[in-house]
């Protein structure tokens, strides 16, 4: 290995804040040029600009790369913060507190970790198994898949401040109060026989101290795990919303998700996006095109959040540690925040 590889490789190590000062430099470079890159690429290619297929092209090269970067900065940042929450210390925080309090703050930690509406099965089980009370698992459940940071930081920089922080706080108080509510009816007996009679395990946690550098590593595995997990569901949202960007007649969808549309326009959207699955990168350039074409913003949130916390996939596998009762008060209080959320926001938007 040569001794210019062997010096970037270490870099990141010996001097980790200027690495990261040098990389946003970059980052933030490679943003500001996404309007020309995309209107240059689209220039390059025999069709019209304002073609339908023009159209859909400068969407799709635009928001691609938007996308990926913003995943690549958020998640590497978060895999930052994750280190100093991890699952052993996000179950150390959440056992033991009172209800209420619990609830406020297992939503909020679902919030800053980046968990889908899949992979937070297994975190809900080691809540069980720390004897966290079932309520506010729940709270952790409804909010981690639907309020992560990557979604509010592509709604910032789609829809603005507003938008992200209205979301954010839906978002939170649907997972707190969710968490009450089936805490508030004492449904552990209907989680299966398995779960309720796994072994408790001590909810204390190793406090080894990281470095900076380690600290970076640990984002560094976040962006190789996440994003290379996420990128085929970002390039098919954002193909499915160049299609609609291009091709679907504002009149067509505003007139069953418009805003003046009949007051079953939320329900439909919920009904629609239960049977989808996507996380939060693969949706939200679909709800832009939705909501650019004169998709009301309550009805396009509904059916974002229902494609993200009750989607198929995670029902299949939540039945795997709940029985049906428990999966139906789940889903049916869940159900009901969103449409609540959805006209609410159609109201003051």
């Amino acid at each position: 290995m040569s001794t210019l590889a062997s010096t970037l490789i270490r870099w990141p190590q010996k001097q980790p804040l200027a690495f990261l000062l040098i990389a946003a430099t970059l980052w933030w470079g490679l943003y500001q040029s996404l309007v020309p890159f995309s209107e240059a690429v689209v220039a390059a290619l025999p069709l019209e600009r304002q073609s339908h297929l023009g159209k859909s092209l400068q969407f799709f090269f635009y928001d691609t790369p938007k996308v990926l970067l913003l995943l690549t900065a958020v998640v590497f940042v978060m895999g930052m913060v994750n280190t100093f929450f991890t699952p052993e210390r996000t179950r150390a925080l959440l056992a033991g507190r009172t209800h209420g309090v619990a609830n406020v703050m297992a939503s909020a930690l679902g919030v800053v970790t980046p968990f889908c509406s899949c992979s937070s099965v297994p975190l809900f089980i080691g809540f069980v198994q720390a004897r966290v009370p079932l309520g506010v698992t729940f709270s952790f459940l409804v909010t981690a898949p639907m309020v992560d940071t990557v979604a509010l930081t592509i709604l910032f920089s789609l829809f603005g401040w507003k938008i992200a922080a209205l979301y954010l706080g839906f978002g939170m108080v649907l997972g707190v109060v969710a968490g009450l509510v089936i805490g508030a009816l004492k449904q552990e007996r209907h989680l299966e026989d398995w779960v309720r009679e796994m072994p408790q395990v001590s909810a204390d946690v190793d406090q080894q101290q990281m470095t900076m550098a380690d600290r970076m590593a640990a984002g560094m595995a976040s962006v190789r795990e996440i994003v290379g997990r996420v990128w085929p569901y970002v390039l098919g949202g954002i193909a499915v919303g160049a299609g609609i960007h291009g091709y679907v007649p504002q009149e067509f969808l505003a007139s069953f998700m418009g805003k003046d549309a009949a007051w079953w326009s939320v329900p439909l959207a919920v009904m629609m996006g239960v049977p989808m699955y996507a996380n939060t990168a693969g949706i939200l350039p679909v709800i832009e095109a939705l909501t650019a074409k004169g998709a009301a913003m309550g009805t396009a949130l509904a059916f974002m959040m229902s494609v993200v916390a009750l989607s198929l996939p995670e029902m299949i596998i939540l039945r795997k540690v709940l029985k049906l009762r428990l999966i139906a008060t789940f889903v049916g209080i869940v159900a009901t925040g969103i449409l609540g959320v959805g006209f609410i926001f159609n109201a003051v938007l």
